[in-house]
């Protein structure tokens, strides 16, 4: 397929129509952006699929057959549909509820109330899993405090599968929230002022205009929530694995910690049913909200439209309860545990003591290693695809704009599908010795920063692209009739302009990749670990204070970084930052 480019103008030639080839000068950019669509994408999942689908060389579905018709996966099944199923239709009614609420009343301190309530998603599952353990169980340092603990050796009573499917509902619905506040972007203003000029009050405008404009939006927060909840490892790791509540996620790594690469043929069998229930809900969501956008003038969007009145006291006081309960709670909960001696031991100024924090950032070598490891390999990852972004925004928006969704396509799916599904294509990849150099890569950091670039390259590439869109083609014409070449166009010309939401797009990578656990579990080996391994292993073992001591530090940076994007918000392309709807 030719791809029609303008040419790049010499001073003593006339400007001219032509494509790469016949140019000659962007054929680099073109092969650097096939070669990171077939590493990142077409190889790992083909292998999948290849080793899913034709284990012997030939086409057949008895692997999967099996795996459907052995009880412990179906009951798997089932309880990965369940659990992604109910805790969908709890953060629909939560996020829905929270984005109405900022985005069509008159309550106060929106910008903090959406800060704090996506601050919620950026934290790891597993920190949060962590948090309401830490919260709920009889050694809870909060409730001690108010006399409501629960009596010494009683369950958890989150550990099981109403405690999954809480706790999955409150950690999703930053999401739904923010596909919610995405929708309502796209509202124009004058359908509001259409129904108020009949006499409708805000009530009736919501439930009779809003709602119905906004279904296509709501189903497809829906179905996101529950693909989050189909891939979620974490939650599900240390709230469901515990009572022996297992989900595919946690199935499939249960089964390839205990039996090691022999059953990867099985488990990549698992994979794809997982990436299969993922992959509806997502291609579904994504056809609901490309046919939700449209195009609407700025000054006409929606305003708030719904004074609360005597009304915005109890609203405002319902959010922040609900902030607290979310977030506030929770994380004094675990930062409790972090600072007394000993789990059990009452909390006071007698008894505070930074000691696990000194313990797992300056004295454990595997906890100070996860975190170094965290920080370079997330912050590698985030650099790399800036660069990326930037030179596949502006092919994409430039000079492929015929094919930019089928590519488009591709670069989403491995940031699409669940995580497991990804560490088990890269361990099937990279298994054995890489050809030709003869070095294998399985077991080393590079396979984790290398899923880590497959998975975040979507991300990343988001918030570039929505820059690239807004930048007029002047200054490159101007450029190409100077004589520059398609480097120097990139170089002096784009990535100045793209560098601010490309920044962002890195950052926001980092704050993903930094607590990640669902690719590294499955990948990590001795001196890779992250920290999310990490603290999964220190729970695992009983050391819960030095967990919560990870998790609180780990939180810190998120928090840290999060403040760093606000500050840049002015400089970024609007709805780049999620909590700012």
């Amino acid at each position: 397929m030719t791809l029609a480019l303008d040419a790049a103008v010499r001073p003593d030639s006339a400007p001219a129509a032509g494509s790469w080839r016949e140019r000659g000068d962007g054929w680099p950019i073109l092969l650097l952006l096939v070669l990171a669509i077939a590493l990142f994408s077409i190889l790992p999942l083909g292998r999948l699929l290849l080793t899913a689908l034709a284990p012997a060389g030939s086409l057949s579905f008895e692997a999967i057959r099996e795996q459907i018709a052995s009880r412990a996966a179906g009951l798997a099944a089932w309880r990965t549909l369940e659990t992604a199923g109910l805790s969908s239709l709890g953060a629909l009614a939560l996020g829905g509820s929270f984005a109405l609420a900022l985005a069509v009343t008159d309550v106060r301190s929106k910008r903090a109330l959406a800060f704090l309530f996506v601050f919620s998603l950026m934290v790891a599952p597993q920190v949060i899993a962590l948090a309401f353990l830490s919260l709920a169980g009889p050694a809870s340092p909060v409730l001690a405090a108010l006399g409501l603990a629960l009596p010494p050796g009683t369950p958890n009573p989150l550990l099981s599968r109403e405690g999954v499917i809480l706790v999955m509902a409150l950690h999703h619905a930053p999401l739904v929230a923010i596909t919610i506040w995405s929708g309502l972007r796209f509202l124009p203003r004058g359908v509001i002022e259409a129904a108020q000029c009949d006499g409708a009050t805000p009530w009736q405008t919501i439930r009779r205009i809003v709602l119905p404009l906004l279904r296509g939006n709501l189903v497809a927060a829906g179905l996101l929530a529950f693909v989050a909840g189909v891939g979620n490892f974490g939650i599900p790791a240390l709230m469901g694995m515990p009572v022996n509540y297992l989900t595919l996620p946690t199935l499939i790594y249960r089964r390839l910690t205990s039996f090691g690469p022999s059953v990867l043929s099985d488990m990549a069998a698992l994979a794809l049913i997982v990436a299969i229930i993922a992959g509806i809900g997502t291609a579904v969501g994504a056809l609901l909200m490309r046919r939700g956008v449209g195009k609407v003038d700025i000054d006409q969007r929606m305003t708030p439209f719904a004074p609360l009145g005597a009304w915005r006291l109890p609203v405002e006081a319902t959010l922040w309860a609900l902030l607290a309960f979310k977030v506030g709670l929770p994380f004094l909960s675990l930062l409790g545990d972090a600072l007394r001696p000993a789990l059990g031991v009452p909390l006071s100024l007698a008894t505070v003591t930074p000691e696990k924090f000194w313990e797992v950032l300056v004295r454990q070598d595997v906890t100070t290693r996860a975190f170094r490891n965290s920080f370079l390999m997330a912050g590698c990852a985030a650099l790399i695809l800036c660069g990326l972004s930037i030179v596949f925004a502006y092919v994409l928006e430039r000079r492929l704009a015929r094919a930019r969704p089928a590519i488009e396509a591709l670069i989403e799916a491995p940031y699409a599908l669940p995580g497991v599904v990804l560490a088990i294509a890269c361990i099937l990849l990279f298994l054995k010795p890489l050809p030709l150099v003869g070095v294998s890569i399985y077991g080393t950091a590079v396979i984790i920063l290398f899923a880590y670039l497959a998975r975040f390259l979507a991300p990343a590439l988001k918030p570039t692209l929505a820059a690239m869109g807004q930048i007029e083609a002047h200054h490159e014409e101007a450029a190409r009739l100077d004589g520059a070449t398609w480097w120097q166009l990139i170089r002096f010309i784009v990535a100045p302009i793209l560098l601010p939401a490309a920044s962002a797009g890195a950052l926001l990578v980092f704050l993903v990749a930094f607590n990640e656990l669902t690719v590294s579990a499955l990948l990590w080996s001795a001196g890779t670990e992250t920290l999310g391994v990490v603290l999964f292993s220190l729970k695992e073992s009983g050391l819960a204070g030095e967990a919560a001591a990870v998790a609180v530090s780990a939180s810190a940076v998120i928090l840290a970084v999060m403040l760093l994007l606000d500050r840049l918000a002015s400089r970024l392309p609007e709805g780049v930052l999620p909590w700012r709807p």
